[in-house]
């Protein structure tokens, strides 16, 4: 975040590299990467697609948001702004459920790593499947960095602040110069190298299912969006950032699952365990053997730092929305470091009965590929929401000023937030569906488990939105109203006399005072 002088001027610009990097940082992630090997060649077609379709719109279209309603609630008030509180509490609901979905497999991941840093990697490979053991690691782990986070935000910080550089950038580097290398040296490979090959076989249906997750691997980017405004012209600044991002990311992918990819034949691949694999061949190639262990270290290091930093994120963000008056007083209980210690005491206690999924599930492969598939439902019905916002907000709200704006008026919205939607509905179609490449025991059972879970979570936010009550309202709650609370017309609101939206305190009363007379000035 730019350093502020005490006028609220900028005293400090971040540049476009810097943006791009932060955004890299943010969305890349390794432990992915086998379930695209899966691929071969035809791996460059889905990023390049999912890149196309989800990571360039989702980069755009937060970036107008963020900068034209800049008051605290992101996607809770973006979703708000167009279509009232329900669906803006839908939409919150699901990046705090998504994420803590998210949990289980990511740190799988890390319970796989752990599993190799010994000497036998025969020995390291079962170990990695034993389904008890992951799930000890996990619960651990996740609980243990759940009371670090109660700590407050200097606890976790020192934890959490080389995770990225030596979870993601480092062993990335390391992948791809390996892989490559590998390649270089005449050694046989496991994939097809033909140009024809690069495009999907699309009379296998089977063979677009597991891609579908690749949408998730972009995921993230509108969490930088807000940092538009402090970006020199950022009408240009910014798209460019965007693209030296996007470019940055789809060059890891692309380059990273490929290295995979040489060193592993497709049948072998596996979920969990493939990217340690790949890391293990190639040192033990490279005569460098005893750094296959220090690897494993590092991508576990990285998945725990990473997991201690987003335990208290996403309960933050809820917390401030329970303030505004969509959950009980409960859940809006902070300790004396602020931190919202029932809402992530109920994260902890979801994660724990997801988690034990893996000891139900045939595998922890088959576990870890349906809680993947859930966490990418989900997330993908709240980036739904935000592109339709982003549409219905261009014409509701016309002249709100919006320092950054996707360019082309109503129709560069149209074209941008619309191959948004497409795309992320496609996704979230081709994610119910079983996946060929992977034994998930029962298809059937797979089915009725993702439709089962999606429409309870979906559900259960409006459950709760239909039963809240004036006096979860937090008096010193600083969410400011959304703009149809300050003129009273919204209509997709048929209740605007309803106390619990329409009640507003002193200090929200003298904000909106300043705002109206702002707007009046703006509008002239």
């Amino acid at each position: 975040m730019a350093e502020t002088s005490p006028s609220g001027s900028s005293t400090k610009k971040l540049t476009v590299v810097t943006l791009a990097i932060m955004n890299i940082v943010a969305v890349v992630s390794l432990r992915g990467l086998p379930a695209e090997a899966e691929y071969g060649l035809s791996s460059i077609f889905y990023y390049i697609f999912a890149a196309i379709f989800f990571l360039i719109p989702v980069s755009l279209v937060a970036a107008e948001l963020a900068t034209g309603w800049p008051e605290k609630g992101g996607v809770f008030r973006w979703v708000g702004e167009a279509f009232g509180p329900q669906w803006a509490f839908l939409a919150m609901f699901m990046l705090f459920i998504e994420v803590s979905v998210w949990f289980p497999t990511a740190l799988t991941f890390g319970a796989v790593s752990l599993a190799f840093i010994g000497p036998d990697q025969t020995w390291d490979q079962a170990l990695s499947s034993n389904k008890f053991f992951v799930l000890a690691i996990v619960l651990a782990i996740y609980w243990l960095a759940t009371f670090i986070a109660f700590r407050g935000v200097d606890a976790f910080s020192k934890v959490s602040k080389w995770g990225g550089m030596i979870g993601t950038i480092i062993p990335a580097t390391i992948l791809i110069i390996l892989g490559f290398s590998y390649l270089g040296s005449g050694e046989p490979v496991h994939i097809e190298l033909t140009w024809a090959d690069v495009i999907p076989d699309f009379s296998n249906f089977s063979n677009i299912v597991l891609a579908a997750s690749i949408f998730l691997f972009y995921a993230g980017m509108e969490m930088n969006a807000i940092h538009v405004k402090e970006l020199d012209n950022a009408s240009k600044s910014y798209p460019m950032a965007i693209a030296v991002a996007s470019i940055g990311t789809v060059a890891i992918f692309i380059l990273g699952t490929l290295a995979i990819g040489f060193v592993i034949p497709q049948a072998d691949i596996n979920l969990t365990q493939s990217l340690l694999v790949a890391y293990y061949d190639m040192f033990h190639w490279a005569g460098v053997g005893f750094l296959a262990p220090i690897m494993a270290v590092c991508l576990a290091i990285g998945v725990l730092a990473g997991i201690v930093t987003w335990v208290a994120g996403p309960s933050s963000g809820l917390l401030t929305v329970a303030k505004a008056g969509y959950l009980p007083r409960f859940w809006q209980h902070t300790n004396k470091n602020d931190m919202a210690t029932h809402i992530m005491l109920l994260q902890a206690g979801l994660v724990t009965v997801l988690s034990i999924l893996f000891v139900v599930m045939p595998s922890v492969q088959a576990t870890y590929q349906i809680l993947s598939q859930l966490t990418v439902i989900l997330y993908l019905v709240m980036y739904l929401l935000m592109f339709a916002a982003a549409i219905y907000l261009r014409f509701s709200q016309p002249n709100r000023p919006r320092p950054y704006k996707i360019p082309g008026g109503k129709a560069g919205m149209f074209l941008v937030a619309g191959i948004g939607f497409i795309g992320s509905l496609i996704a979230f179609i081709f994610s119910f569906i079983p996946p060929g490449q992977i034994a998930v025991g029962s298809p059937t059972n797979y089915v009725l488990i993702l439709i089962a879970l999606t429409v309870f979570f979906v559900v259960l936010p409006f459950i709760i939105y239909a039963n809240r009550k004036p006096h979860w309202k937090d008096e010193e709650a600083d969410f400011a109203p959304f703009t149809w609370e300050i003129e009273n017309s919204h209509p997709g609101i048929p209740n605007h006399s309803d106390t619990h939206t329409t009640h507003l305190t002193k200090k929200h009363l003298q904000w909106l005072h300043k705002k109206k007379a702002v707007n009046r000035g703006e509008n002239a």
